[in-house]
């Protein structure tokens, strides 16, 4: 839709300018249209006359990080007529984490901590990346630097609305009053999902625990308590609308995919990158986020 109202923009005589292809590259990269982005990318120049400003940049190493092409984004950067800043930097490392490139993640992170120092997510990103690896020295001696910063980790949280009250849920927190029929429901759920064939995602666990304390360790994230609350709590075929902190994880979008096709329900998930909508087991956003 973004890329067919930018056409009809200039068929109708309108004139693109820096804010409209933002907003389509921003598109390209939310769907994973790696060459669309490109061609835009590279016609802002050469058929519109507009230079590329270092909001273009960060989409296109966005674009090109989630496509896998770390190597192509860090030329890019290398390349930019001006000095990248936080956020094109911070796409670089954001994809490093999903891709587990250590080279490049230290790269980037070594970058941020230099432009952003008392940001905590830029040293959990680098802290990932180690855990990922099973390099837990490393992990440690990020960990270290963040305590000695007074820097700390936002615990991920989840709000839900029902019955015009807004409810948060962390995650591990044990102390909400439905926690015992929320975990009862959520261990029915794994269940039905197992005997489906769905296996826990464990990567997500970035903890030196054995693998059955990662799958109870899963359990416990803020979006699954939030949706197993709203489960509980409302009306069979009632829309659940979730709202996250963080970026959702890939083990706990699998089984919104899931919970979404076996209750019947649609299910939409705001986390800090992007709206999720959850319907008959299939996601918007294509799981590429």
């Amino acid at each position: 839709e973004a890329t067919e109202t930018f056409h009809l923009m200039q068929s109708s005589g309108q004139k693109p300018d820096f804010i409209s292809f933002t907003c389509v590259l921003s598109a390209c990269s939310q769907s994973g249209l790696t060459e669309e982005g490109r061609y835009y990318f590279n016609s802002m120049s050469r058929e519109h006359g507009i230079g590329a400003r270092v909001e273009h940049y960060a989409c296109m190493v966005t674009l090109l990080g989630r496509a896998g092409k770390l190597e192509e984004a860090y030329s890019m950067i290398k390349n930019m007529p001006f000095k990248p800043d936080a956020c094109v930097w911070g796409a670089l490392l954001s994809s490093c984490r999903v891709y587990n490139n250590l080279s490049l993640g230290e790269v980037a992170a070594k970058e941020l901590f230099e432009l952003e120092p008392r940001n905590p997510g830029n040293y959990i990103l680098l802290s990932n990346i180690y855990a990922s690896k099973g390099k837990w020295n490393e992990v440690d001696k990020v960990r270290d630097m963040m305590k000695k910063m007074g820097l700390r980790k936002y615990p991920g949280c989840s709000w839900i609305e029902v019955k015009n009250k807004v409810h948060m849920l962390l995650a591990g927190d044990k102390s909400h009053p439905q926690m015992t029929q929320i975990i009862e429901k959520l261990d029915k759920l794994s269940m039905q999902m197992k005997k489906s064939g769905y296996i826990p995602i464990t990567d997500f666990v970035l903890q030196d625990v054995e693998e059955q304390d990662k799958e109870l360790i899963l359990c416990g994230h803020s979006e699954k308590l939030a949706v197993a609350f709203g489960l509980l709590n409302t009306r069979p075929g009632t829309p659940l609308r979730v709202m996250k902190n963080l970026r959702i994880c890939g083990d706990c979008h699998a089984v919104i995919k899931f919970i979404s096709s076996f209750e019947e329900r649609e299910i939409f998930v705001r986390d800090t990158n992007r709206f999720h909508h959850f319907k008959d087991g299939v996601c918007s956003c294509g799981d590429h986020w």
